[in-house]
């Protein structure tokens, strides 16, 4: 009987979950790109095991997609430690930290997604915990209220954070190590697929590699998802191969264009360009104009419009740069405003 690869094999609801699980590398040696910050914390996690020591705690920064709750597996399993993974949401009261950290074993590495979103009181008891590995209990209220100190086996903290700027800097001094991660290169990008591709099972042109990454908005994540999409397209289609023509035809179905902007992105060109003659235009105004939440346009589709040269943030809102009417196909009128080089924040959002 023939063996069924796991990774391919439908019918499960967990599905998504189990394939992305599947593709994330489990050592630091497998992780692709973020070299600087590989190489960095690779000589912190030595010296701990050289040491024999807990590894410093961990801050990880930068965009979505790019690596930052993988880098905390590799952490806890490079140390051959236990995982515990939660997220500053989930944590709104010190108590529930309080509960998190009692029930931690020693060398083991806690991984905080979104840290600074963490409630205020739950903050300041985590302060204590980095430094001291002690947390004061208190029981009681008012004026009997008691506080009973309840030391904590050594652990490793890495706190993720898609916005840096948020956290309060006693919180930021207390990491030991500070990486920031990069959006990816079109090449790094073809390195994740390959590896996916290989683990999938499927056959893949070095052009359709290409295809798929130039999609993929420097971003790990949406690289393998294209991926799924594009082997489902296949797999339809009963392609044994998977070349450049399909890949792209797959991507186009699924309103991904050659520089990685999907529907939303276009529809907020669309209607800067079209409705609002290349703006300036404030930001609530272009969400309702798309029919979209203000936090979906400002967090999903501008950074990635503004970071391609299409979109400017201005004093007087957002404006069309000269590269969104040439994407789009569309003359630019002359009298236009676009920004200059240099993007400036709008001081009405």
């Amino acid at each position: 009987m023939s063996e069924v690869n796991p990774l391919t094999q439908a019918g499960s609801e967990p599905e998504e979950r189990v394939l992305e699980a599947a593709l994330r590398p489990k050592h630091l040696d497998e992780f692709v790109g973020q070299g600087r910050v590989r190489r960095q914390l690779s000589l912190v996690l030595e010296a701990a095991k050289i040491r024999e020591r807990t590894a410093d705690h961990v801050l990880l920064s930068g965009p979505p997609g790019l690596g930052k709750t993988t880098l905390s597996m590799i952490i806890a399993a490079e140390m051959n430690a236990p995982l515990r993974i939660s997220s500053g949401p989930a944590i709104q009261h010190a108590g529930d930290l309080a509960a998190i950290l009692s029930s931690l074993s020693e060398g083991e590495v806690l991984f905080l997604d979104e840290i600074h979103r963490m409630s205020r009181p739950a903050e300041e008891m985590l302060y204590m915990a980095m430094e001291d590995f002690r947390v004061d209990i208190v029981v009681g209220k008012g004026a009997g209220a008691t506080a009973i100190p309840l030391e904590l086996p050594p652990f490793t903290l890495v706190g993720a954070t898609t916005r840096a700027g948020l956290l309060p800097g006693p919180l930021r001094d207390r990491f030991g190590f500070t990486g920031h991660l990069e959006f990816y290169t079109v090449d790094e990008l073809e390195l994740v697929l390959r590896r996916s591709a290989m683990m999938l099972d499927l056959r893949v042109t070095s052009a359709a590699f290409t295809e798929i990454a130039s999609r993929s908005r420097g971003t790990p994540r949406i690289a393998n998802r294209l991926l799924r999409r594009v082997r489902d397209w296949a797999l339809v289609h009963s392609l044994e191969e998977i070349d450049a023509s399909a890949a792209s035809a797959a991507l186009d179905m699924y309103e991904v264009d050659a520089r990685g902007l999907d529907r939303l992105d276009r529809s907020v060109l669309l209607a800067l360009c079209q409705k609002f003659g290349g703006g300036p235009v404030g930001l609530s105004t272009l969400a309702i104009a798309v029919g979209e939440e203000i936090e979906t346009v400002e967090t999903v589709a501008e950074p990635y419009l503004v970071r391609e040269g299409l979109m400017g943030r201005t004093p007087r809102g957002r404006v069309a740069m000269p590269g969104a009417w040439e994407h789009l196909g569309l003359r630019m009128p002359q009298d236009a405003v676009f920004a200059s080089a240099q993007s400036y924040e709008s001081d009405e959002d």
